[in-house]
Parts: structure tokens; sequence; C-alpha cells
């Protein structure tokens, strides 16, 4: 029993510290992951440090490293990848600069210092934000028609909740939408058998554990009545326009047809100056 527990002691001095983390982050911001360490009797002369990760197609790699007084950094990772400003004195922790979904994984900070190591497992959770969503209408906004608002986000971590709600864009006063009003299958909001009442402006939010998303669509009602009218109005005026072209048109050549037969008089007359008939005495 003694024995096993010299071993066990042993093999404790030799591998070290060894701690797991969890961590969930959120990306396109610049992280830290923490990494601590304690300097033995030989100070930094003996000093090594790693980081890994598991995040590439082929295995496991080396992001960043410090030995024998100089730091290392991968060919393909320099910029995104450095310590903190006091490696050296304990504080070995990774910064990443504009983590992104693909740096997901398990990263493995490796501390040897005077035949001694500390290890640390640190599995990164990358959280997106719901993207920048896209917003229209279908359909044509006349009195007794449908319509539908419809809402995307076409990326973010799951689950997106979504959410519509009515509001005064000029003091940015949210409330519920219109009893009658529907949520479609993709999120959409229906609205049936339109009114003047559903005129104004309608907001969809998109958000989940890390941020949200917001967009606004405009509904204006018309009755049909005043559809015709208007497009009426929109004939005459551009009836209206055309002959008033045609007019300017028809005066212009009018005139120019004027001005050729007039040099064309003057022209025969100066030809021939004595082809005047005189009647004889």
């Amino acid at each position: 029993m003694h024995t096993l527990i010299r071993s066990f002691l042993g093999l404790w001095y030799v591998l070290g510290a060894l701690a797991q983390t969890e961590i969930k982050l959120v990306a396109d911001e610049n992280v830290t992951l923490p990494c601590r360490h304690s300097l033995g009797h030989l100070g930094i002369q003996s000093l090594d440090i790693e980081w890994l990760s598991n995040i590439s197609d082929h295995g496991k790699q080396v992001l960043l490293s410090y030995s024998g007084g100089q730091v290392y950094n991968a060919e393909n990772h320099k910029g995104r990848y450095s310590f903190v400003s006091k490696y050296l004195e304990g504080d070995a922790s990774l910064f990443i600069r504009s983590l992104q979904p693909s740096d997901a994984g398990q990263y493995i900070c490796k501390v040897k210092n005077a035949g001694q190591y500390q290890w640390s497992f640190i599995t990164v959770i990358v959280l997106v934000k719901p993207s920048e969503l896209a917003c229209s209408s279908e359909g044509a906004q006349l009195e007794g028609k449908n319509v539908t608002l419809n809402c995307k986000s076409t990326a973010g971590t799951k689950p997106l909740n979504y959410r519509w709600v009515r509001v005064n864009l000029k003091d940015n006063v949210e409330r519920p939408v219109q009893s009658t009003a529907r949520i479609g299958p993709e999120n959409q909001l229906l609205l049936h058998n339109l009114s003047k009442t559903d005129n104004g402006s309608y907001r969809c939010e998109v958000s989940n554990e890390v941020g949200k998303r917001t967009c606004d669509v405009d509904v204006t009602v018309q009755s049909v009545s005043n559809t015709g009218i208007l497009a009426g109005v929109a004939c005459g005026v551009v009836v209206g326009v055309f002959l008033i072209f045609f007019t300017v048109w028809l005066l212009f050549h009018k005139k120019e047809f004027k001005k050729r037969e007039e040099e064309e008089f003057f022209n025969e007359i100066s030809y021939h100056p004595w082809s005047i008939y005189f009647p004889p005495f």
C-alpha cells in the first residue's frame, strides 16, 4: 500500500498540476484563454511554454510557444495568437484576436519548469450572434388583401428566437401585433384581410443567448377606390405630358418647314433675277 502511494506521488510530481475548463466565448471578439504557472527554483532558464489545439484537421498543432528565451508563432497563425504581457512572471494566458467559429475546440497549455509540468485543458465553445436580417413585404397592400412580412437571419447560434411587434418609430414604443395576425412556418408575419387599422411599422427581432438583431417593415394600406383614382391620375399625367411634347414638336417642325419654304423662294429669285415678265408698252 505504501509503495502504491509513493508511486502515485512520484507520478504526480512528474506530471504536475492538471486543470480542465469549458468556456463559452463570442465570435468576432478578442478573447483570452487563462493559463497560470509557478516558476521553479531555476527561474525562467528552464521555462518552456506551449499552447496547442486540435482545431486543425491534421490533429494537434502548436499555436504559440516559448523556449530558450524566444517566442515562436505558427506560420499560418501569425498575428492572431500571442502571450499576455507577463508570461514570464506566471501568466501564460493565450490572447486570440477576432475569435472565429472555426476556433471552437480544445486548447492545451503545457508549462514545463524545473522538471515539472502544468497542464491546462480548455474546451472553447464559440457562440455566434444572429446575422443581419433580411426583411421584406410580399403582396399588394390593398384593403381586403393578404400581406406577408418576411424576416430571416442566415447565421447565428441556435436556438434563434423570433418576435414580431408593432412599433411607433417616433418614440420607439413597441406594442403587440393585432390578434388577427399569425406567425407562419418560417417566422413570417401573416396579415389577413387588410384594413386601415393595419397601417404602421412592424418590427422583427431575432435573438439568441449572445445578442439580437432587428429590422422594420412599413405597411400602408390603400383602398381599392383610391387605387383606381391614383391609377387614373397617373395615366392622365402621362397623357398630358405626351400631348405637351407632341404640341411642342409639331410647332417646332411647322416653323422649320415655313423657314425652308421662304429660303427656297428667295434662292429661286436670286438665281433668275431677270425672269420676271414685263409687258410691252
